[in-house]
């Protein structure tokens, strides 16, 4: 848990340094082996800390201008929401390591959001070329409404759990273990390499863990 803490702490910090126009390859090394030197309630009072000073920062660009990052350049917008897609990824690691189950609200919204954003994205990662096919996804929400994305007269459709669409596109559960179903083929190809975050491709998860 330390180590995920630390990994969102230094991503923020990255974060810090785009809004400012810095090079980011510095951070790299740091993210993928982050560590901290001091106590874990010196380290959880940095991440707080670091990820209000994001929030001050983004909130102050300029219309119009996008923040580089490790994957295309987003606007602050799309960075918020790709910030808590990706704390809320963290977040769902952490949870299983303490044995805990959390409630799915509405703003899993933004993590559905993103993830139906970045179908072409998981194609450039995988090294793959993506179909000139649309994709209707229509999800399940915590309440009970239907969330929807893509044309409504799509030729497939991507259908299911919003929350388990979320961990899917997170990487967090393996598609066997999800309530979602494609409906065509290349609904399915996308399911299977589906990945809204910035990187190389992450190899998932086992199939057979506990309900998220």
């Amino acid at each position: 848990m330390r180590t995920t803490i630390a990994h969102l702490h230094v991503s923020d910090e990255a974060g810090l340094a785009s809004t400012r126009g810095d090079d980011l390859t510095p951070y790299i090394p740091a993210i993928l082996e982050p560590a901290f030197d001091g106590s874990d309630a010196e380290l959880l009072a940095a991440w707080r800390a670091g990820r209000a000073a994001l929030q001050t920062a983004v909130l102050a660009v300029p219309d119009g201008q996008k923040l580089p990052w490790f994957g295309p350049p987003m606007s602050p917008i799309a960075f918020f929401t790709a910030r808590l897609m990706e704390t809320w990824a963290h977040g769902q690691d952490i949870a299983d390591a303490l044995g805990v189950r959390r409630a799915p609200t509405a703003r899993l919204r933004h993590v559905c959001e993103i993830g139906f954003r970045t179908r072409a994205w998981s194609y450039t990662v995988a090294e793959r070329v993506p179909p000139d096919v649309a994709v209707r996804v229509a999800l399940t929400a915590p309440d009970g409404s239907i969330w929807t994305w893509g044309p409504e007269d799509a030729p497939e459709r991507v259908t299911g759990s919003a929350h388990d669409f979320a961990l899917l596109v997170t990487q967090r559960r393996h598609r066997d273990d999800l309530a979602l179903a494609a409906d065509g083929p290349a609904a399915d190809e996308w399911l299977a390499i589906a990945q809204a975050y910035a990187g190389f491709p992450g190899t998932g998860r086992p199939a057979g863990l506990p309900a998220a």
